[in-house]
């Protein structure tokens, strides 16, 4: 029953819209639990109406070889493993890619544990099976925690910046996607030095892409 339901989700978010996601329900009632206000900002938008440059910051900042893989990037999972034998835990570093993290926001429960990471790889398998690499973009933008209770790339534009995602600058797409690793920690509207470095080495990384992705020949 798992493994018929789990696919016909997966093929009807091929094309549905994802409104809410499990990150979302447990932010709310931890918001309740704490007795704060109820925060949920999201709104749905297409990729044609999410500015080319956030798509390629993010792609740039969080996963450079996700047009080539397929849900996994086995080079820099090693490099992962090979930084945190040596550092530690106080240096953990990840090698989660956008269909991942896409794969966890949509179906998932943040908790870390080996349950959580198998199903994540169950469900990475069969969005990359499914969905396109537009597809997963498009849904990576549209649900990844962008600050506390701010979900998705139009709500992170109309709060930070005043306008719509389909018109951030290149410079507004760098500092977004800088503050991804920790949303809720980082600011978009008082960034910090640190976040101001990422901000620009992003940039230099958008640049080296040439400034755009190109979806047509990532096969």
């Amino acid at each position: 029953m798992f493994l018929i339901s789990s696919v016909l989700v997966t093929i009807l978010y091929r094309w549905l819209p994802v409104y809410a996601t499990p990150l979302m329900f447990i932010r709310s009632f931890e918001q309740l639990i704490d007795g704060a206000d109820l925060k949920w900002k999201k709104n749905w938008e297409n990729k044609e109406n999410i500015s080319p440059y956030l798509q390629l910051a993010v792609v740039a900042s969080e996963d450079q070889n996700f047009l080539k893989h397929h849900g996994f990037d086995f080079k820099a999972i090693e490099k992962a493993m090979e930084h945190n034998k040596k550092k530690g835990r106080k240096t953990t570093r990840g090698a989660s890619t956008i269909s991942q993290q896409t794969a966890k926001n949509v179906f998932l429960w943040p908790q870390r544990s080996w349950i959580r990471k198998g199903f994540e790889v169950y469900f990475t398998f069969l969005i990359e099976l499914f969905w396109n690499k537009e597809r997963i973009l498009e849904v990576y933008l549209n649900v990844i925690e962008m600050g506390d209770g701010i979900y998705g790339a139009e709500a992170a534009s109309q709060i930070y910046f005043k306008k719509s995602a389909k018109k951030l600058t290149k410079e507004e797409a760098a500092l977004l996607a800088a503050i991804l690793p920790n949303p809720r920690k980082y600011s978009a509207v008082n960034p910090s030095s640190y976040i101001r470095g990422r901000q620009q080495w992003i940039l230099k990384q958008m640049r080296n892409f040439g400034g755009k992705l190109d979806f047509e020949n990532y096969n």
